[in-house]
C-alpha cells in the first residue's frame, strides 16, 4: 500500500514514501493525491461542500476545467462498517488544520476554509471573470464581492448551522437554543431579502457571494424556516437551482 502523499513545502508538489503500512482509511487519500487530475476536493454534501462542487462545475461549463477529483470523506466516527472519522486523521490535518470539510488540494497545494477555496479557484481559472470581480480591474466590484461573501461566511453559515443543530440534530430539545438561532437565520435572511430587492443575485450578476450562500438557504426547512417568508429569496433560489452546472455540483 501506498503511504499518503503529502505537500512539500518547499517543491509545491505532492511527495510520497513506502515508510510503513497504514490504516485503511487512508487509501482514499492515497489514491487522490496521486490522481492525475490537478484538482482534489475533500467534500461531503454539506451546505459547504456542495459550495465548492458548484463553483468547479460552473468554471468547467464556461471554460471545460478545471478537472477535478470528488472525495467524499467521512466526517464521523460510526460502527456501521468501521468508517473512521477522517476529517481529524493525521494525514488530512496536513491539509486542513481544522479538521473540516471542504478542502482541495490543487497540484499538491493544500487550500481550506470555503471562501477562501471559491476565491482560490476563481484566482487560478475564472480569467473572463465570469463568476468574480478583478481586485485591480474592478476593486469596487471585488470589495463588494468580499462583504457578501463574508456575509455568508461568518453570518448565514455559522448562524444557520447552529438552527439545523438545535432544531433537528441536538438530542435534547433547547427551546432559548432553538429560537435564539432560528431568530437570528430569519435576520440574516431579511437582509438578503433587501439586497434582492431590484436584483436578481447578490450582486447583481450570479458569482462568488451567490454560489457561498445558496447552498445553505435552500435548505432553510432544516432550520425550520420557510422561504414562503421571503418571496425574493425564494425565487433567487429557485433561479440558482436551474443553472445546469449548479445542479451537477449538487450531485443530481
Amino acid at each position: 500500500m501506498f503511504a499518503p502523499a503529502t505537500y512539500n513545502k518547499s517543491s509545491s508538489r505532492a511527495t510520497s514514501s513506502q515508510a510503513h503500512s497504514h490504516p485503511q482509511q487512508l487509501v482514499t487519500f492515497t489514491m487522490a493525491t496521486q490522481s492525475s487530475k490537478p484538482i482534489v476536493l475533500y467534500t461531503q454534501t454539506t451546505a459547504n461542500g456542495v459550495a465548492v462542487s458548484i463553483l468547479l462545475e460552473e468554471l468547467k461549463a464556461i471554460y471545460g476545467g478545471p478537472d477535478y477529483e470528488s472525495v467524499s470523506m467521512s466526517i464521523r466516527n460510526s460502527d456501521i462498517g468501521n468508517v473512521h472519522n477522517q476529517v481529524k486523521s493525521p494525514w488530512f490535518l496536513e491539509i486542513n488544520p481544522n479538521g473540516r470539510i471542504p478542502a482541495i488540494t490543487h497540484n499538491g497545494f493544500p487550500v481550506f476554509e470555503t471562501s477562501a477555496i471559491l476565491l482560490y479557484l476563481a484566482q487560478q481559472f475564472d480569467s473572463k471573470r465570469a463568476f468574480s470581480h478583478d481586485p485591480v480591474a474592478d476593486p469596487q466590484g471585488y470589495s463588494k464581492e468580499l462583504q457578501w461573501l463574508f456575509f455568508a461566511h461568518g453570518g448565514v453559515g455559522p448562524m444557520q448551522g447552529q438552527a439545523n443543530h438545535f432544531n433537528l440534530y441536538a438530542p435534547e430539545k433547547l427551546p432559548y437554543a432553538i429560537n435564539r438561532y432560528l431568530n437570528e437565520t430569519r435576520r440574516l435572511y431579511s437582509v438578503l431579502e433587501a439586497r434582492l430587492e431590484g436584483r436578481e443575485y447578490i450582486i447583481d450578476t450570479y458569482g462568488l457571494a451567490d454560489i457561498k450562500t445558496f447552498p445553505w438557504v435552500r435548505r432553510a426547512d432544516v432550520a425550520g424556516v420557510s422561504l414562503s417568508e421571503f418571496p425574493r429569496l425564494k425565487a433567487w433560489v429557485e433561479r440558482i437551482s436551474a443553472r445546469p452546472a449548479v445542479q451537477k455540483g449538487l450531485g443530481n
